[in-house]
C-alpha cells in the first residue's frame, strides 16, 4: 500500500544568485542609476517628515569616482531618511520586495545587483531619520559565496547625532569607469533623472559638479502649407490610452536644430527614465524612417507610460505584444492636425530661411578671399608634387546657396563654384569636382560643395554667416589644397597638409569687409 507524503524544501534564494549579479548587462550609468533610484524612493516615502524637520530640506545625493584601475573607488551619498531597522533585513537579502512596489525600488534587488556588478566588495553606513543609531555594513561578495554566509554581520551604534544619511562605497571594483566615460555618465544621470532636475526637486553631484538638464529649443516656423502665416511651436501634448491599465503621456516636437544623434523618444515611467536616454533615443522606422531622412533628425519627445512592466535592471520596456499598438497611436497622434510633426520635419526643411541666407553670406565672403588672395599663394605652391584626384560632385535638387565667380591667373580663366546643399542623403561633407580643359573660355571648372545636413554640420555648426563661414573656409582650404597638389605633380603626401596650412594662412585667414546681405 502507498504512502502520500509531503515534505517542504527551503527555496529562498541562496547566496550564489549574489555570484551571477556580476554578469548583468548593466551600462554604468544605469547600474549607478539603481542606488539613485534607492535615495529618491527614501526621500518619497519620508517626504514629509524630512520636509517637516526642515522647511529648507533638499534632496542631495553625490556620486564620486575617486582614483583609477585597481584602486578606484565608487561613493554614493545622499541625506533621504537613511536605512531603517525595521528594513536592514530586505535591504541587504537578495529580491526582497518593498512593500510600496509602485515605487523606484520594486524589485528588491537594485542596490545589490547594482553593487554586485560594480564590485566584489562594498560597504553601506546609514542613520535613519529619527532612529539614533548608525548602522555599518561590509559585504565582501567573494567570502559571502566561497563559505556560503547566510547572515550578514550589520554593526550598530547609538548616535546622539540628528543626521540622517545613507554612504554606499564600492572597491576592488569589476568594472572600473574609465577617465574618458565620466563625461558621458555624468550626462546619462542627468538625461535620466530630468524630471526630477527639471522641477528642481532634489540636487544631483557628480564628481563635484552639480547636475542639470539641457532642453531642447523647439521649432518656432510657419507651417509648411503657409509659408507666410503666423509661426507656430512645433510641441504638441500626447495622450493615448491602450486599454488594460496601460496609459501613455507626454509631449513631440520638433527641434530648432536637426540633431541626429539626440532626436527620438525618451520613455519614462514613474518620472524616471527607462528608455532613450541621451544618444540612444527610441526611434521606430514606422515613424523615424531611416537615419538620413529629416524626421529621424528633428523628431523628438517625452512620453510616461503607466502600466507597463519594465525588466529588472530597469533599462527597457516589456512590450509584450503592445508594441506595435503603442507605435501606431503615437504616430497617429503625431500626425494629428492641426500640429502634423511627422508631414512638418518633411516638408518645411527646417531653418531653409536662415541657412540660406548665412550660406550666401558665408560663401560670399569667402570667394572674396579666395579672388583676392589665392594667385600668388598659388604660384609659391604649385613648385611641390603630388598625385590624388577630385572625387565625383554628387548632384542635388536641395541647393540652399550657390555661389559662382572667375578668377584669372597665369593666363588660365578659372571658373570656381562654391555650393552649399542640405541634402540628408548625401554622405560627404565635402565634395569636388575639378574639370582640367584645354580648350573652351576656363582651363579650370571647379566646384566643391559642403552639405549641411551632414552629421558634423548638424553637431557643431549653425545657420549664421559667422557660424558658416569658418568651416566653409576650411573645406574650401582643403579643396586648393588638393588642387594645388594635383597640379604640382608632387608624390608627396605631406604636401597636401603643408598646402592646407599655406592656403589657410595667406589666403583665407586674412579680414575682409563682410558681406550681410538680407
Amino acid at each position: 500500500m502507498s504512502v502520500n507524503e509531503t515534505t517542504k524544501v527551503n527555496i529562498r534564494p541562496g547566496v550564489g544568485i549574489l555570484s551571477v549579479l556580476s554578469h548583468l548587462n548593466y551600462k554604468p550609468w544605469y547600474a549607478i542609476a539603481e542606488f539613485v533610484d534607492n535615495s529618491i524612493q527614501s526621500y518619497i516615502n519620508y517626504k514629509e517628515k524630512l520636509t517637516s524637520k526642515n522647511k529648507n530640506y533638499k534632496l542631495i545625493i553625490d556620486i564620486e569616482i575617486n582614483g583609477s584601475n585597481e584602486e578606484q573607488r565608487i561613493v554614493i551619498r545622499d541625506n533621504a531618511a537613511g536605512i531603517h531597522e525595521k528594513d536592514y533585513e530586505r535591504a541587504f537579502k537578495p529580491a526582497a520586495l518593498p512593500p510600496n512596489k509602485d515605487g523606484l525600488s520594486e524589485f528588491g534587488m537594485g542596490m545589490k545587483s547594482a553593487a554586485c556588478w560594480f564590485a566584489s566588495e562594498w560597504t553601506v553606513r546609514s542613520i535613519a531619520l529619527d532612529e539614533g543609531k548608525e548602522m555599518f555594513a561590509h559585504f565582501n561578495l567573494k567570502k559571502i559565496v566561497d563559505e556560503n554566509i547566510e547572515d550578514l554581520e550589520l554593526h550598530t551604534k547609538s548616535t546622539s547625532s540628528i543626521a540622517h544619511f545613507t554612504t554606499i562605497e564600492l572597491i576592488n571594483l569589476n568594472n572600473p569607469i574609465q577617465s574618458r566615460s565620466k563625461g558621458k555618465i555624468k550626462e546619462h544621470i542627468e538625461s535620466i533623472y530630468r524630471v526630477y532636475l527639471r522641477n528642481d526637486e532634489i540636487i544631483i553631484k557628480f564628481c563635484g559638479e552639480k547636475l542639470q538638464y539641457s532642453e531642447p529649443e523647439i521649432l518656432v516656423a510657419p507651417s509648411y502649407k503657409d509659408l507666410k502665416g503666423p509661426s507656430l511651436k512645433w510641441r504638441k501634448e500626447i495622450t493615448f490610452d491602450l486599454g488594460n491599465g496601460l496609459k501613455v503621456s507626454g509631449f513631440a516636437a520638433i527641434r530648432e536644430r536637426a540633431n541626429a544623434s539626440k532626436s527620438g523618444f525618451s520613455l519614462f515611467r514613474r518620472n524616471r527614465l527607462i528608455m532613450g536616454s541621451l544618444d540612444d533615443t527610441y526611434r521606430p522606422v514606422e515613424i523615424f524612417g531611416q537615419p538620413n531622412s529629416f524626421t529621424y533628425q528633428r523628431l523628438y519627445g517625452e512620453l510616461h507610460l503607466d502600466g507597463f512592466e519594465v525588466s529588472h535592471t530597469k533599462d527597457g520596456f516589456i512590450w509584450d505584444e503592445n508594441e506595435g499598438p503603442f507605435i501606431g497611436l503615437l504616430r497617429e497622434e503625431i500626425n494629428k492636425p492641426p500640429l502634423e510633426l511627422i508631414k512638418q520635419t518633411r516638408e518645411h526643411r527646417v531653418f531653409k530661411k536662415d541657412l540660406e541666407k548665412g550660406a550666401k553670406n558665408a560663401s560670399q565672403n569667402t570667394a572674396s578671399s579666395i579672388e583676392s588672395n589665392f594667385p600668388p599663394v598659388y604660384a609659391k605652391l604649385i613648385e611641390s608634387d603630388y598625385t590624388a584626384d577630385g572625387v565625383n560632385l554628387e548632384t542635388t535638387d536641395l541647393i540652399v546657396s550657390d555661389k559662382q565667380f572667375e578668377l584669372d591667373f597665369k593666363g588660365l580663366k578659372w571658373f570656381i563654384k562654391i555650393l552649399n546643399t542640405n541634402d540628408p542623403s548625401i554622405n560627404d561633407w565635402l565634395s569636388l569636382k575639378v574639370d582640367r580643359k584645354t580648350s573652351g573660355k576656363y582651363q579650370r571648372e571647379i566646384t566643391l560643395s559642403i552639405s549641411h545636413a551632414h552629421p558634423f554640420m548638424e553637431n557643431y555648426s549653425g545657420f549664421t554667416a559667422k557660424e558658416i563661414e569658418p568651416l566653409l573656409r576650411i573645406a574650401a582650404a582643403i579643396s586648393l589644397a588638393e588642387i594645388v597638389s594635383k597640379d604640382s605633380s608632387s608624390r608627396d603626401i605631406s604636401s597636401v597638409r603643408r598646402n592646407i596650412n599655406e592656403i589657410l594662412r595667406q589666403v583665407l585667414s586674412k579680414p575682409i569687409e563682410e558681406v550681410e546681405s538680407d
